[in-house]
Order: structure tokens, then C-alpha cells, then sequence
């Protein structure tokens, strides 16, 4: 956990040094949209990026609100959801296993990671592995390890919405959340290159931008370095202004 707490930090110091002045974080990202990508609840999405904890789930729990997200959020072209029919066959299952699994948990949702001896009590022992209950001592989180009946699930409704299981819907909400902000990383590292991004969002150069298509790439980055190179020498000017003034009023 600590891994995936670090790398979500990294991407976000990464997005914040690539957003451009006047802008603010909220204008980069969007919660519904990240939600949506995640697979995590837009409130713990917003908890993530304040650098909170999110609160602790079960496992089973985790990876039944993700299946109801992926049938509400990943429509057929037609605009309707998969039915639980399409997508047990798709890998072998019937559609009762899949119902009862995802009904059988929206009912009585765990507020926190179940002990080994609840889940036997529930008959639940062979869906999750021991290694993703906390620890009897510490309370700690174990690394999740696939295993049993759910693992197989898991699997095949990875493989019918993604093409291959890739860990959607039992990974970490900061993993997830990660994952899904290295979209709008690429996107703002690809406008950080671009010389017509940088002339129109950090310097605001409206009109010179509209006219620089007529310029080569060569041409377009020399203007941009020329404009960075006069606005830097203003600046310190300006600095310089200001600490003159200040000599000058302490001296009378």
C-alpha cells in the first residue's frame, strides 16, 4: 500500500508542476470522469487527491461495487447494459452464480476487512484468501492473492470488458486512481512540448499562437524561448524596481 500511496503522490506532484498559470487543479481534473475511469466513488476520489486515506473496505465488497460500475458505466453501443447472462457465459459461469455473488453482497456490505472466522461463518473462506484479511496481531492488510471461486470471476469479467484480467477490480482505490490520472499526465506533458501549448496557456499570446502555424517547429521554439528570455529580464526588472523603492523609502 505504501507503494501505491507514493506513486499516486508522484503523479499528482507531476500534474501540478504541468499546470499552467491561472489554472488550478480542478480545472485539469475531473472527478466524475476519473470516477468513471477508476472505478472508484467520487467521494474517496476527491478524499485521494486531498492526500487523505480512504476508508477500509472488504475485498468481495470492493470487487462487487466495481462489477455494478463496469455493467452502469461500460454500455453496449446500443446504449443498454450487459446483462449478467452475457457476461457469466462469456467465461463459463451461469448468470445466477453472478447474481447471487453481486445481490448476496450489496445487501449486507462489510464496513471494514472481515476476519477469517466471519468469512467461514459465512461460507466465504474459498472466495477470499487468507493473504487479504488484516492480520489477528496488527490489523494490517496482507497482499491481495488471487485464489478460489472469486479469482475466477474476477478473471472473466476483466477479460469480457478489458480483453485480458488486468486486476481492474480488486486493486487498491489509490492504484486505481493512479491508473487513471496517467491519461491527463500524458495529455499535459504533451502540451508542455508543444510550443503553440506553451505560447497559448502560459503567456496568454493569443494572437501571435493564431499566427504561428505558418512557423516550423524550429521557428515556433525559438519564438517561445525568445518570449521566456524577455519575460524572465522583466521580471527582473521588476525585482530589482522593487527593492530600489524600498531603499529609497527606508532612506528618508
Amino acid at each position: 500500500m505504501r507503494e501505491t500511496r507514493r506513486a499516486l503522490a508522484e503523479t499528482l506532484r507531476r500534474i501540478g508542476s504541468l499546470i499552467g498559470d491561472g489554472q488550478s487543479r480542478d480545472d485539469v481534473l475531473d472527478v466524475e470522469q476519473l470516477s468513471k475511469e477508476s472505478g472508484v466513488p467520487r467521494d474517496v476520489v476527491r478524499m485521494l487527491l486531498d492526500g487523505e486515506e480512504p476508508p477500509a473496505e472488504d475485498i468481495t465488497d470492493r470487487i462487487v461495487c466495481r462489477i455494478v460500475h463496469l455493467r452502469e458505466t461500460r454500455l453496449r453501443p446500443d446504449g443498454t447494459r450487459h446483462s449478467y447472462d452475457e457476461i457469466a457465459a462469456s467465461y463459463g459461469a451461469s448468470r445466477a452464480s453472478l447474481s447471487n455473488l453481486v445481490n448476496s453482497r450489496r445487501k449486507t456490505p462489510s464496513p471494514q476487512m472481515p476476519s477469517q472466522q466471519a468469512l467461514s461463518r459465512q461460507g466465504l473462506s474459498e472466495q477470499v484468501p487468507s493473504e487479504q484479511v488484516p492480520s489477528q496481531q496488527t490489523g494490517e492488510r496482507r497482499p491481495a492473492r488471487s485464489g478460489g471461486p472469486l479469482a475466477s470471476t474476477q478473471a472473466g469479467i476483466e477479460t469480457f470488458f478489458f480483453g485480458q484480467p488486468n486486476g481492474w477490480l480488486s486493486a487498491e482505490p489509490q492504484a486505481s486512481l493512479d491508473n487513471a490520472l496517467q491519461s491527463v499526465l500524458r495529455g499535459l506533458e504533451g502540451k508542455a512540448a508543444d510550443p503553440m501549448a506553451r505560447l497559448r496557456s502560459t503567456h496568454g499570446l493569443r494572437e501571435l499562437a493564431a499566427r504561428a502555424p505558418q512557423l516550423a517547429e524550429e521557428e515556433l521554439q525559438l519564438v517561445t524561448d525568445w518570449i521566456d528570455t524577455i519575460l524572465q529580464r522583466r521580471n527582473a526588472q521588476r525585482v530589482r524596481g522593487s527593492g530600489s523603492d524600498s531603499s529609497h523609502t527606508e532612506g528618508h
